[in-house]
């Protein structure tokens, strides 16, 4: 089955997956990673739209940083680096609907846990599911 998302969608249900699934990787002996002055820019992005006294969590921070062009990157420390990988937006964009269809339903109807919010990260970073 394929699945046709738009933009929004398919970012809505990343940022939910970062939300949601994230420390799952810690097991897997990968590294969630990002450039400090991509994550200053983007937090000066969103306060600018939003206001100074706006509260910003981690992931809204992460989506903006995507969205401005900058990358973030799992790093593996178990493999000598063959997992390692960096996505940006149109990583998003396109894999967030490759993910398995029940999966993404799910992740839809805003009744995703922790396990397949793992499946759509995974499949963000390496367009498929590894670990697990």
């Amino acid at each position: 089955m394929e699945i046709k998302l738009t933009a929004t969608e398919s970012e809505s249900i990343f940022y939910d997956a970062l939300c949601g699934g994230l420390y799952y990787i810690d097991g897997y002996g990968l590294e969630f990673s990002y450039e400090s002055s991509d994550y200053q820019k983007a937090k000066e992005e969103l306060k600018k739209k939003f206001g100074a006294k706006v509260m910003l969590c981690r992931e809204d921070i992460w989506m903006e940083i995507l969205r401005i062009g900058g990358k973030l990157t799992l790093i593996d420390h178990e493999c000598e680096g063959e997992y390692t990988r960096s996505i940006g937006i149109k990583e998003v964009h396109e894999r967030v609907p490759l993910a398995p269809a029940e999966d993404v339903l799910t992740m839809l109807n805003e009744q995703g846990d922790a396990g397949t919010a793992d499946i759509v990260i995974q499949t963000v970073f390496y367009n498929e599911v590894i670990f697990g």
